[in-house]
């Protein structure tokens, strides 16, 4: 189930099932592949030597850029990290003349952007593929990491039932189209006036989605397999107060924790803000699987970049 040359990874809705199914199936094998190797050791074959990816950055990055990086030098690639402040792109150059400059350089294009446009226009400026590393409006590779996570400790994803807490943000979007391509529940509980996109509900009404959107938190984690949240201010949002009051009371806590099944897990994309959105009894608690999460930013991403590439 090869890509073609140019197949771009930018929202989870626009990729099919199967194809979704086959990245992570890929990555899981990948992960197995190398447990006892060295993290800096290239994998077998080293599927993506001779290929080069330009990673732009406009937003702060811990994981993604560190993530990213690794994949590319375990597949036996190459990356080079462009800051978009130091980039013409910061100085009034357009994504579209980025794009054709970049293209010729590269094999593919990772993006941290700020607009969800701007992304979209990359990709149908340049001729290579193009991927999401976050935007305002998805975070497609966060949820195929998070889905792997979900699948080592629970099990196949299919029919269970996922709930979401807090912010119906971009992260939210990507779980959402998420629980259609992968046939499970989804609970969202989010305060009024944050609920996710009505286009991104409508889109999953349509396509059969079994997805739920509530203004309380227990009833969204009710008997739930998995629990996610994210931080209150995203990187931009203002900090104030009427904003964080909105959600303190979706703050995932040991008494939230104890509404979902008792197998439950607890995800979250990182960075935490520690007493907002999460407890600490939560985030280092056994039913924590953060760090696994992401760690498997890694190996979903590896196999992301060889479909883009064509290489799986």
């Amino acid at each position: 189930m090869t890509s073609t040359p140019n197949s771009h990874f930018i929202d989870l809705k626009d990729i099919p099932a199967e194809t979704l199914r086959h990245i992570l199936d890929t990555a899981k094998e990948w992960k197995e592949a190398r447990r006892h190797l060295p993290k800096g050791a290239v994998d077998e074959g080293a599927p993506l030597a001779g290929h080069a990816l330009a990673m732009i950055f406009e937003k702060s990055s811990t994981r993604t850029r560190i993530s990213f990086e690794m994949a590319m030098h375990q597949l036996g690639g190459k990356a080079v990290v462009l800051q978009g402040g130091s980039m013409q792109l910061g100085r009034g150059e357009t994504i579209g003349d980025t794009a054709r400059v970049v293209s010729r350089y590269v094999d593919a294009i990772m993006i941290r952007a700020n607009t969800h446009e701007a992304v979209i226009e990359l990709a149908e400026e340049g001729d290579v593929p193009v991927i999401n590393a976050l935007t305002d409006r998805s975070h497609p590779c966060q949820i195929m990491a998070d889905i792997m996570t979900i699948e080592e400790r629970l099990g196949p994803i299919k029919g269970k039932k996922l709930a979401w807490v807090g912010d119906g943000n971009n992260v939210a979007t990507s779980l959402i189209e998420a629980a259609v391509k992968f046939d499970f529940t989804l609970m969202l509980g989010c305060p009024e006036n944050f609920a996710p996109y009505d286009d991104v509900l409508e889109w999953a009404e349509v396509e059969g989605g079994d997805i739920h959107v509530v203004t309380e938190a227990e009833a969204a984690v009710w008997d739930a397999d998995a629990v996610f949240t994210d931080t209150w201010v995203s990187m931009g949002d203002d900090r104030t107060g009427s904003r964080v009051r909105a959600l303190e009371p979706f703050q995932v806590n040991r008494a939230l924790m104890e509404k979902a099944a008792d197998d439950a897990v607890f995800l979250h994309c990182l960075p935490a803000h520690r007493g907002e959105e999460v407890t600490n009894n939560v985030m280092d608690g056994p039913q924590s699987v953060v760090w696994d999460e992401a760690e498997n930013r890694l190996h979903a991403q590896k196999a992301i970049l060889a479909w883009c590439l064509g290489k799986i």
